[in-house]
């Protein structure tokens, strides 16, 4: 591990068990925009030239925007620098994670990583830079890292100068996701012959700032809230999930309902977090795997490892493109890596391991996050026994039209079992996404949940 890596993690394991969990001065805030990014990642590029300097993101004429919300691809010309395969991996292990080289050791004849040249995409609004730097001089964290402080100020990215683990992973959780939104999304769980059934969902998500008509003390500690109805399989078809997110989820936990179209009633669903079995997913991830990672971080012991260069994904445009059809991206083992593109980034490593006397599947869990936009990038999970167990690779490119860093999908795959589960991909049929879309409160509460069903 080199200086850097280890004055990090020192810094991390001292500030936690001092309890200086405090905003940052004056003058390390002045850094955003200057030596940093507005959102915290180094502006200049690497020593070796091959990260470049960040120099304001992709423009929001980068490409075309169809009727469905499809974004054009706006690197569709570049071929790859070089590909990545078993046979060559150890010229790139040290840009590789732990699960990059899993995924190659069980599927040696087909994983591979094509590399393309590296493109700085991320920019969000200038009053969301702004928030950012808000946050870096009033938000703290509070209840053991748990919840936060001053934040109700900004609301978003919580610490762009991060000092811990913590402080990374709040800023994933906390980062700008374009206002409230709906989309129509697909899930995929294929056997290892390749065969699957897709999942149809309509998700939901609306945020405080964004509700106008909220009872204000329930939006002091919101974080948001989602809803999710299933539209097929006909099985599946109708039920309803509602999720309540706090910033502080030990002093007001998750709350969460489930309507059952075929019982047609509506229930608490306290399963909905942690490691309760996701979605449909045939229990191939848990309730906070949605996301890369989501909800209280509070079982867990949070080391901030150090910053790292690896190759990533980044700009999966290709992934989201309406031409390119499920069956085209589910393959057996793993989604079609012929369709991915990886490029070289710095990102931020963290890592979580199990409190003793706490319970989750996952003793120890390690996270990659995306310096530039906060979006973890990659994950991996391990078991009880310490093996290695599930990686997570998210699909990471911008909503150039709306200044949003988004995923094209997640797939976290089982590398034991040899199965995965993609989710987020974009719906052929109707409207993917849409953005700054209007909420109410009723609509997100458990009554309104049968409405929702019914559809």
């Amino acid at each position: 591990m080199n200086t850097t890596l280890k004055m990090l993690g020192a810094l991390s394991l001292s500030l936690l068990a001092s309890g200086v969990l405090a905003a940052v001065s004056e003058q390390e805030a002045a850094k955003l925009g200057t030596s940093l990014t507005p959102l915290g990642g180094e502006m200049a590029g690497n020593a070796a030239g091959t990260i470049p300097a960040w120099t304001g993101g992709l423009a929001s004429n980068a490409g075309q925007v169809d009727a469905r919300g499809f974004l054009s691809d706006p690197f569709a010309g570049e071929q790859p620098l070089f590909t990545i395969t078993a046979q060559n991996l150890e010229q790139y292990r040290d840009q590789l994670s732990a699960g990059q080289l899993a995924m190659f050791a069980r599927y040696p004849e087909s994983y591979r990583m094509p590399v393309y040249p590296t493109h700085r995409s991320t920019v969000v609004p200038d009053a969301i830079n702004a928030a950012a730097k808000t946050s870096a001089l009033k938000t703290g964290l509070r209840d053991g890292g748990n919840g936060l402080t001053g934040f109700t100020d900004s609301r978003y990215y919580a610490f762009p100068i991060p000092q811990n683990g913590l402080e990374v992973v709040w800023n994933h959780i906390t980062r700008y996701r374009g206002g409230n939104l709906k989309r129509s999304i697909v899930q995929a769980s294929p056997q290892t012959n390749g065969s699957y059934t897709l999942v149809n969902f309509e998700d939901e998500v609306a945020f405080p700032d964004n509700i106008p008509d909220i009872d204000p003390a329930k939006a002091e500690n919101a974080l948001l809230f989602f809803k999710q109805r299933v539209t097929a399989p006909a099985r599946l078809a109708g039920n309803v999930l509602l999720v309540h997110d706090s910033l502080d989820q030990v002093a007001e936990p998750r709350m969460a309902w489930l309507y059952n179209a075929g019982q047609r009633r509506v229930r608490r669903a306290p399963q909905v977090a942690y490691d309760g079995p996701g979605t449909a997913s045939d229990g191939l991830r848990t309730s906070d795997n949605f996301d890369m990672f989501n909800g209280a971080p509070d079982r867990y012991d949070w080391k901030l490892v150090g910053k790292r260069e690896l190759f990533i994904p980044y700009n999966n445009y290709r992934l989201a493109l309406p031409s390119v059809k499920y069956a085209d991206i589910l393959k057996a083992g793993h989604i079609n890596q012929d369709l991915t593109r990886y490029e070289l980034h710095r990102v931020w490593e963290v890592e979580a391991t199990l409190k003793s006397g706490e319970r989750n599947i996952y003793a120890k869990r390690r996270f990659y996050v995306d310096e530039d936009s906060w979006q973890i990038a990659l994950s991996e999970h391990y078991d009880g026994r310490g093996q290695l167990w599930r990686v997570g690779e998210a699909m990471l490119l911008q909503h150039y039209a709306q200044k949003i860093p988004v995923y094209a999908l997640e797939a976290l795959y089982d590398v034991i079992a040899g199965r995965y589960v993609a989710v987020g991909m974009a719906n052929e049929e109707k409207m993917s996404i849409q953005y700054g879309t209007q909420a109410s409160a009723k609509d997100f509460t458990p009554a309104a949940l049968r409405n929702a069903g019914v559809r």
